[in-house]
């Protein structure tokens, strides 16, 4: 198999506890992810990576497959290892559970770099912030990155430092595409100062001296993190439930 994709789905989390279970426009959240994932050609294998049985027996019972995680791991992305450690695979996908608007236009791109750069062992998506206040919240990713798409880091304050209004900052959305050697490999690594500091999984693999290609993309997202974010998923949804389009 080529191309595992995982979606770590926590119950217990901080300021939506039950955030997988939670109806977006009538279907679990972890149901619609699930869904639009599994929809995507270049995926091979979907399956939902929980602690909780009630969030296993609800994909069981949509026709979705469901692991059994310890409860004690650190990240989503040592959950998705967990999984992959026990699914051989050329490819694995974490897949955010909290992205109801995921599709394979956010995954594809991620595949393909690593299919034709075999340098690469970890990719993600960064797209221009085009709301103000996305810039300070420190529930959006900020990045930054050099010319070639290498990712230097990632912070929940701005950065760069907004000093000029004129300036571009840019946030992590949707999946990350992991060869699965680094994986297993970033699962064995003890968590990194600059992890714990920011609770970005990512810093460690940096910390560790590995490098991250960020891949440029127009396409936005809805991640639901706070209230204020399942009002704007139902609004949106609300207008653009029978179309195609995506913010």
């Amino acid at each position: 198999m080529k191309t595992l994709a995982v979606i770590p789905a926590r119950f217990a989390s901080t300021r939506l506890p039950g955030k997988p279970l939670i109806p977006i426009a009538g279907v679990p959240l972890v149901i619609r992810v699930l869904s639009n994932v599994s929809r995507c050609r270049s995926v091979d294998r979907v399956v939902v990576a929980t602690d909780d049985e009630r969030i296993a027996a609800l994909v069981r019972e949509n026709g979705g497959e469901a692991i059994m995680t310890p409860p004690d791991l650190p990240s989503g992305g040592d959950r998705v290892a967990w999984a992959a450690e026990r699914i051989p695979s050329e490819y694995v996908i974490n897949v955010q559970v909290d992205d109801p608007l995921v599709g394979s236009d956010m995954i594809d791109p991620l595949i393909e770099v690593l299919s034709s750069a075999p340098e690469v062992s970890l990719a993600l998506l960064a797209k221009k912030i085009e709301r103000d206040e996305e810039i300070t919240s420190p529930d959006i990713v900020k990045m930054v990155f050099d010319k070639n798409g290498k990712g230097l880091y990632f912070s929940r304050s701005p950065i760069p430092f907004p000093r000029s209004p004129e300036g571009k900052w840019y946030k992590h959305i949707g999946p990350y595409a992991w060869r699965r050697d680094l994986l297993l490999d970033f699962s064995k690594w003890e968590q990194t100062p600059l992890e714990k500091a920011e609770s970005l999984e990512m810093l460690r693999v940096l910390e560790r001296g590995h490098s991250i290609r960020c891949i440029v993309t127009q396409r936005d997202t809805i991640e639901i993190d706070t209230q204020n974010d399942l009002l704007r998923i139902e609004e949106y949804l609300s207008d653009h439930l029978n179309s195609q389009t995506f913010p």
